[in-house]
């Protein structure tokens, strides 16, 4: 887990619509809009590249590019 430390805590959209938790145990909590944790499930960092699994079995990926998330078409930062 320690590559990961950097990346756990809140990312957001811009607009503040989508926010996913990455939470330290490898588990993430996303919501949209006003539905609190629409998904939940776990991730798996290599490098710079995010995998999500969530409690379903639907998967997704992402990539971390400069301070940024770009995930499924969406571009999330990190909350300070």
């Amino acid at each position: 887990m320690e590559e990961t430390r950097f990346y756990v805590g809140m990312w957001v959209t811009k607009d503040g619509y989508i926010r996913h938790e990455l939470l330290p145990n490898g588990r993430y909590d996303e919501a949209r809009g006003n539905r609190q944790s629409a998904y939940q499930g776990k991730y798996s960092i290599t490098e710079n590249h995010i995998d999500y699994v969530d409690d379903t079995g639907f998967t997704a990926d992402g990539d971390f590019k400069n301070g940024i998330l770009y995930h499924a078409g969406m571009v999330l930062y990190k909350e300070e």
